[in-house]
Order: structure tokens, then C-alpha cells, then sequence
């Protein structure tokens, strides 16, 4: 018997989830069945923009088709459960989204993800679109130096890229500065991750891994694996300052430092917690000096049912401050 869930077919679940994604937000977004693509509602008076592009297997929502909208993205391309779309899907959503300006792909870095995306931008290139990709790789539990592996996972930075990203292209970028702007703040961006129970996959019975009472898995990622290794349970007042130091260290931030703060749940954390794992965060920031200049909290990136979370700290500065306050509207980020 499987995992109890709110599922009918295991093999429909994403497509009907999709449904119901647009009729909860007409005006936001316009869902495609076939390619599956989510796309955002045109409105009177949409003017010619880059078009920015993300997407990857779901089971992450909000992520990347809750980020659809004014602000945001104007398409994401989401595969199935914890898999990559196909390179057909991503040269449709670039079709679908193009405005005349270009098309930016935000690409978070798992290789099938990078496969199709790459392809479909050289498909897209040679029907006369301009395409640019920024691949965001800052989960801290996969960097293995210059081992010549895949690199560093792409997690919760992904939500300030393409917020960030997606104002300046609001404001008129041009696709080489919107490219060098996700850039920017991939390259200031690092983030740690730790659960206290796996993730069922739906249809399945068990979780994708076990643990005792008593440990934390560190360094989680976000499709279940496991991740660095078994810390002990303790308080949030011991876990969180272990998920922060390395990445305040990765970063290099010394006192008087600016940061955004994401505490992102992955799945099945309560809010009363993510705000118990901001409080901690914040007063282990500001007692090396590092300023809070924003934050974001709630379950944004997530891994299906899984109890955890991860702290993302994003370098800023007064460019990037103005570009994380300006107007967004999605099904999932609204002021």
C-alpha cells in the first residue's frame, strides 16, 4: 500500500496538479497540456522584454510555476516528479514566452536539467531566438572544489535570481545584462539544507531514506538524496547555526556585510517553525555583523512531503536591494 496522499493517478498527478494551478489564478497564469508549460497571462499593454524562462522536474512547488507572473518568469516548463523536462517542452515554453527581446533560461544544475535546456536554446537559436543561460548552482553540500564532478546542485537560490532578474527585465535589461546580473547574484549565493524526515515519492510506501529519533540528515538534497552525512538532533538554537556557518563562510561575509535571508521549508515544516529557524539565523547574524536586509520565509523550493528546510544568504547590495523590492506578482511571491 502507498503512502497516504492526496493523489488519484500517480502517473496524472503533475497534469492535474497543473489544472488546478490555473484555475486557482486565471489572471496570473495560462497552463499548456500538451507540452506541459505554464505561461504567463498576457495583459493589455505588455510591452516587448527578454523573457525569462525556468522550469525543472516538479514536486518542488512553488517552484517554478508558482513564480509565473509580473516580476517573475514568463513561462516555466515543469517535467515530472523529480525530472527534468524534455528538451521539446523547453524549446516550446521558449517559443511560447519569446517577446521579441530574447529569452533568458535560469537553469538550476542538475545534468538533465542542463542537457535539455542546452539543446533547446541551440534549437531556439536556429529559428532566430537570442538565448542566454544562467545556471544557478548553490547548494554548499555538493561542492567538491575542481574534483571535475557536476558541480554544486542548484537549490533555493534560484528564487532571488529569478525575482531579481526578473525585475531589471520589468525595467527594460537587455538580455546580456540580465545574464550578467544572474550571474551576479549566483555567484554571491550559497545555500545549506538539512531534513528531519525524507520525502515519500507519490505512489511509493517508504520515504527515500530512514532515520533514527535522534539525527538530522546534513546536507540534503532537493529530490531526497541523502545528503553529507547524520548530525544529532538538538534545538534550533545548535541546528541552525550549523547550516548558517558554512555558508557565511563560503561567502566570506564579515561584519558589516548585507544579506537577503531566504528560510526556506522543503515541504512539510510548519510556519511556526521557519520563523523559530529566521529568529536563530537572524541572531547568529547579527552577532558576527552580518545585516539582514530582507528576508524571505515559507516553503518555497520544496522536496515534495519533507521536513526540513534551507538557509540561503544572498549578498547584496543597493542595485540588488532596489531589484528585490520592486513589484511582483505570482501565484506563490506577491507586494
Amino acid at each position: 500500500m502507498s503512502a497516504r496522499q492526496f493523489v488519484n493517478d500517480p502517473d496524472e498527478f503533475v497534469s492535474q496538479a497543473l489544472q488546478g494551478l490555473q484555475l486557482a489564478h486565471p489572471h496570473l497564469v495560462q497552463v499548456s497540456a500538451d507540452p506541459a508549460l505554464v505561461l504567463r497571462t498576457p495583459k493589455d499593454g505588455d510591452q516587448p522584454k527578454v523573457a525569462l524562462v525556468s522550469g525543472g522536474g516538479s514536486g518542488h512547488e512553488p517552484l517554478h510555476t508558482g513564480f509565473v507572473g509580473l516580476g517573475m518568469l514568463d513561462a516555466a516548463v515543469p517535467g515530472a516528479v523529480f525530472a527534468s523536462p524534455t528538451a521539446y517542452q523547453v524549446r516550446a515554453g521558449i517559443k511560447a514566452a519569446d517577446r521579441g527581446r530574447g529569452v533568458l533560461l535560469i537553469v538550476k544544475n542538475y545534468t538533465g536539467d542542463v542537457l535539455n535546456f542546452s539543446i533547446a536554446a541551440e534549437l531556439a537559436a536556429e529559428e532566430g531566438i537570442e538565448v542566454e543561460i544562467v545556471l544557478v548552482d548553490d547548494d554548499l553540500a555538493t561542492d567538491g572544489g575542481d574534483d571535475g564532478g557536476p558541480g554544486r546542485r542548484g537549490t533555493a537560490a534560484v528564487v532571488a535570481v529569478e525575482k531579481i532578474c526578473g525585475a531589471a527585465a520589468e525595467r527594460g535589461a537587455s538580455l546580456a545584462e540580465l545574464a550578467e546580473l544572474g550571474r551576479r547574484v549566483v555567484a554571491g549565493s550559497r545555500t545549506m539544507a538539512l531534513a528531519l524526515q525524507a520525502c515519500t515519492h507519490p505512489g511509493r510506501q517508504r520515504p527515500s531514506f530512514d532515520l533514527a529519533d535522534d539525527e538530522v540528515e546534513f546536507g540534503v538534497g532537493i529530490h531526497g538524496e541523502h545528503g553529507i552525512g547524520r548530525r544529532p538532533f538538538g534545538p534550533a538554537s545548535e541546528l541552525v547555526p550549523a547550516l548558517a556557518q558554512p555558508v557565511v563562510d563560503a561567502l566570506g561575509l564579515a561584519r558589516g556585510d548585507s544579506v537577503i535571508a531566504l528560510v526556506n521549508g522543503l515541504g512539510s515544516t510548519h510556519a511556526l517553525e521557519l520563523s523559530v529557524v529566521h529568529q536563530e539565523l537572524s541572531t547568529f547574524l547579527d552577532g558576527i555583523g552580518v545585516r539582514v536586509e530582507r528576508a524571505l520565509v515559507g516553503s518555497y523550493v520544496t522536496a515534495l512531503d519533507m521536513r526540513g528546510c534551507s538557509i540561503t544568504l544572498v549578498r547584496c547590495d543597493a542595485t540588488l536591494l532596489d531589484l528585490w523590492n520592486a513589484p511582483v506578482r505570482t501565484p506563490a511571491l506577491a507586494w
